[in-house]
């Protein structure tokens, strides 16, 4: 059930959009690489500017981010052919994006303050229990959903051609979630074709957080075609397996034998529909993988802890992060039920279209006082990080 205040911002932010972009006062803009619009992106929402920034390099890598959720809109890389390709999923305009009501989605966006589940939007800080939002299944996701920082403005800095910095401050109590929180997501392209994340935050009361990016990608750009051959790789020994609602059951179970062994690389579509138990769950991957990267309570981010190829575009993304968990998703609901499928020129998307790659803590870990825990206090500092760095073979 969406709440009077998504319901608002959706339709006022939807209608806002229309009118600036049907307009002819308004003059046009000149298209990213991408075929991106930026007078499309270009409204107010919750009484602060939304616009569209383009960062880029050298090299023919272009990324399109828009400050309403910290979103990316598009990303191009050039493929085996030197062809600008755009590799992940979006909407043309900031409309679709701020629809809540009736598209709600978290195409690119930049998740807070939890991303992933927690079960009955419940946990304990000394002898404080909190209560969350509760947005799927009688669980928390992604913050709060339509009113978690996928939703929200930030104040945007542009530094350059290639550095984004997004800020937003989230007051105490919002969805639930104890304490103001300051937090700051800075997007960086590199001269090696990495688009580089780092998540930053302080708070002034004990809290949790536990941020990522949700990205959905289709290396070989073609968003007609489910996304099965193209090829995975995850550098980890165990997973956490989840009940029907995704939420982890605490055991950490060994990928040997199983679907969920990627650690040598292999089709998707090799065991998308196999009979395993979790894999029927979700309809197909929507897990978590314990990273090999984490060691005696640190990431090594210099190490490679997954990887994407399209045997299509030849296009290669390797994924580095210092979290302990990654969250491979394969695009189960897309084009399914009410998923938004509006593709960026028409059409819709396929299920299992693309593959998500979310750097996290594990998910439901507040509950789980064995694992990795998201816990801040006054005067700490949060820091998440992961890379994606792209090339051709």
């Amino acid at each position: 059930m969406k709440t009077q205040k998504s319901t608002l911002l959706g339709i006022s932010a939807a209608a806002l959009v229309f009118m600036a972009c049907s307009g002819g006062s308004k003059p046009q803009s000149a298209l990213t690489i991408s075929g991106l619009d930026a007078a499309k992106f270009d409204t107010t929402i919750q009484d602060k500017a939304v616009k569209l920034f383009t960062l880029k390099n050298d090299n023919g890598m272009e990324v399109c981010i828009t400050n309403y959720g910290g979103r990316v809109v598009s990303l191009v890389v050039p493929d085996r052919e030197g062809k600008p390709t755009d590799v992940v999923l979006g909407f043309d305009n900031i409309a679709q994006y701020a629809d809540t009501l009736n598209s709600p989605t978290d195409y690119g966006s930049s998740v807070g303050r939890y991303a992933n589940r927690i079960k009955g939007g419940k946990f304990k800080l000394g002898d404080t229990e909190y209560q969350l939002k509760l947005n799927d299944h009688g669980n928390c996701l992604h913050g709060g959903g339509t009113t978690g920082w996928m939703n929200m403005v930030y104040d945007a800095e542009q530094q350059g051609d290639s550095i984004l910095k997004l800020t937003i401050v989230a007051p105490d109590g919002e969805n639930g979630f104890p304490g103001t929180v300051t937090a700051v997501t800075t997007y960086k392209v590199t001269a090696d074709n990495t688009l580089d994340i780092t998540w930053e935050a302080e708070t002034d009361k004990e809290t949790i957080i536990n941020q990522t990016n949700h990205n959905y990608y289709n290396l070989s750009g073609d968003f007609t075609q489910p996304g099965y051959d193209m090829v995975l790789y995850v550098n980890a020994d165990n997973f956490t397996p989840s009940d029907r609602l995704y939420i982890p059951t605490g055991e950490i179970r060994p990928v040997e034998g199983t679907p969920m062994d990627f650690r040598t690389a292999h089709a998707i579509g090799d065991s998308i529909r196999s009979q395993y138990d979790q894999i029927q769950n979700a309809g197909g991957y929507d897990h978590n993988w314990c990273l090999n990267t984490y060691r005696d309570g640190k990431g090594d981010d210099t190490q490679v802890c997954a990887s994407l190829y399209s045997p299509k575009s030849g296009i290669f993304m390797e994924m580095f992060t210092n979290e302990p968990g990654v969250q491979v998703y394969s695009g189960n609901f897309q084009g399914v039920g009410n998923e938004p499928n509006i593709r960026h020129k028409g059409g819709v998307y396929p299920q299992h279209v693309s593959v998500c790659l979310e750097s996290q803590k594990y998910p439901d870990s507040p509950n789980k006082a064995d694992w990795v825990q998201p816990t801040l206090k006054p005067r700490e500092k949060y820091f998440s990080h992961a890379a994606y760095r792209f090339s051709v073979k």
